[in-house]
């Protein structure tokens, strides 16, 4: 179905989870995210981050640490509450919070006493009538009593990191897992309410094979996951050191890679799963696949989601909260964050401000990814021209008048396609993943 072009993938390109990328902020003034939380109106999205896991993973690339040290956990969730209290002072009265979303790191390597205090600190503070909840885990550190936690707070969404279910994968990149305690945790998620299961799973991995890919995603589909997230392995070691750990001569390459992706969109749609952009999948009756359906697929922090959302607060070291017209980052060091914190100060101090010119091309790269299709504006034309040409020659895309289109061929390329847009990236040099 699709064909692989060295020279089309040759760039390193952002997953353009936000645009401008957190590669492009910068400096910006410390009281800009408390006058843009004080302007939100609406429906309003919550993302709370847990830098903790129970064992860190040799392949992640997440701000996280291990949980080991109780002294400060307990400090940085003290932080975290007293920072939800500064964010809903500051909050209007007509804001709603339809999303609440923890993510890490792993939220479940926290205490789940902890973590229902978290919930009734956001259920107290803020307006969550008919909110959506959404929690991210770590299959090693589930147990009945977080199953109940989780059914307590009225989770009905959650994301298992379980990557591959090949052992010898598993041990390359630091996270084994048996598949009993997979099922073991499918069983307490579904038991307590949970109706969108996601699974994320890699391709790419040290040893991994075609065949280990296949089995997972058969694995995958047995265990009846309602959306895949099915990412390549992003192998930079100068940027995450941990990955260091992993042996580089182990990894495919380029081609197979390429392969391994074309494996896992033939299979996923091939046994019942929409494509939701490139690199997700979910059933046809998932909130996902439908907004993928009706066009009203979004894309942020989170990756591809049904969340419509303009406003997300982000809380927790290294949080991002987006608006429109600013991203700012929360501080990353995990000991400054909770000493600003626990002083009521907000402690976004990194961002950019977007322009409307950032505005128009973060809307262009989000509906090709969504959408697979956008209208080009006469300012962005003159930018984009020359670049699209080699996707346009070999059938990747299309252009009829002002519209821009990727074909089902050139899906692949859509990371690509849509950094053609990204003004950003003439000027920095920074390193990112291979787009497959």
């Amino acid at each position: 179905m699709w064909t692989y072009h060295s020279d089309l993938l040759e760039k390193a390109v952002p997953r353009y989870t936000s645009y401008p990328t957190a590669a492009d902020f910068g400096p910006i003034n410390p009281g800009s995210l408390g006058e843009a939380i004080a302007r939100a109106d609406g429906d309003v999205s919550l993302y709370l981050h847990i830098p903790f896991c129970e064992k860190i993973c040799y392949y992640c690339g997440c701000n996280t640490g291990a949980a080991g040290r109780r002294e400060r956990v307990e400090s940085y969730l003290q932080a975290l509450l007293a920072e939800l209290t500064s964010v809903s002072g500051l909050l209007p009265k007509s804001a709603r919070v339809r999303r609440i979303a923890f993510g890490g790191g792993s939220p479940n390597a926290i205490e789940p006493h902890e973590f229902l205090g978290l919930v009734e600190a956001i259920t107290s503070q803020f307006a969550t009538a008919e909110a959506i909840w959404s929690i991210e885990l770590d299959p090693r550190s589930m147990s009945g009593e977080w199953g109940a936690a989780i059914g307590h707070a009225g989770i009905t969404r959650a994301s298992m990191g379980v990557q591959t279910f090949a052992p010898h994968c598993q041990r390359a990149i630091g996270r084994e897992q048996s598949d009993a305690l997979i099922c073991r945790s499918i069983d307490w998620l579904r038991s307590t309410g949970v109706t969108s299961l996601n699974f994320d799973l890699m391709y790419g991995l040290p040893g991994q094979t075609t065949a280990d890919l296949e089995d997972s995603l058969e694995y995958t589909r047995l265990l009846g996951a309602d959306r895949v997230a099915l990412f390549g392995y992003a192998h930079v070691p100068n940027l995450v050191p941990r990955q260091r750990m992993i042996d580089a001569t182990a990894l495919a390459d380029k081609v197979e890679r390429f392969g391994m992706a074309r494996l896992g969109y033939e299979f996923l749609t091939g046994h019942g799963y929409n494509a939701v952009g490139f690199d997700h999948f979910a059933l046809p009756y998932d909130a996902m696949a439908i907004a993928a359906a009706n066009g009203t697929l979004r894309r942020n922090f989170q990756g591809f989601t049904d969340d419509c959302s303009e406003v997300i607060i982000g809380l927790g070291s290294s949080a991002i909260s987006a608006f429109p017209e600013l991203l700012a980052q929360n501080e990353k060091n995990s000991g400054r964050y909770r000493m600003l914190a626990s002083q009521g100060r907000l402690t976004a101090s990194h961002g950019i401000n977007r322009s409307l010119r950032d505005q128009l091309n973060g809307a262009t790269i989000e509906k090709l990814l969504c959408q697979g299709l956008a209208e080009i504006t006469l300012c962005q034309m003159p930018h984009v021209r020359g670049r699209l040409a080699p996707f346009l020659e070999r059938g990747m895309a299309t252009i009829d008048g002002m519209k821009l289109k990727i074909n089902p061929d050139g899906l692949p390329y859509a990371r690509s396609i849509a950094g053609l847009f990204d003004t950003f990236r003439d000027e920095n040099t920074k390193t990112f993943s291979s787009a497959i």
